[in-house]
């Protein structure tokens, strides 16, 4: 998949862990950890406000696009 997800790396400038942000975000550890994997199709934008407004940061340093080698 060419979007790469950069929510550890966002964790780990903050020292914070999953559970501490699902817990603010209020999503279930689950979700999160299956974000973080990259293994969802997709992500709601109240989700991704949630995330970045909790983070300090902007969706381009959680989200980025990786292109495919041909």
């Amino acid at each position: 998949m060419p979007i790469r997800i950069n929510l550890d790396l966002e964790l780990v400038k903050r020292k914070m862990t999953s559970r501490e942000l699902a817990q603010a975000i209020g999503l279930t550890e689950t979700n999160l950890s299956l974000l973080k994997s990259g293994k969802v199709k997709g992500i709601r934008f109240n989700t991704l406000e949630a995330i970045c407004a909790h983070l300090g940061c902007q969706p381009g340093d959680i989200l980025e696009y990786v292109p495919e080698e041909e």
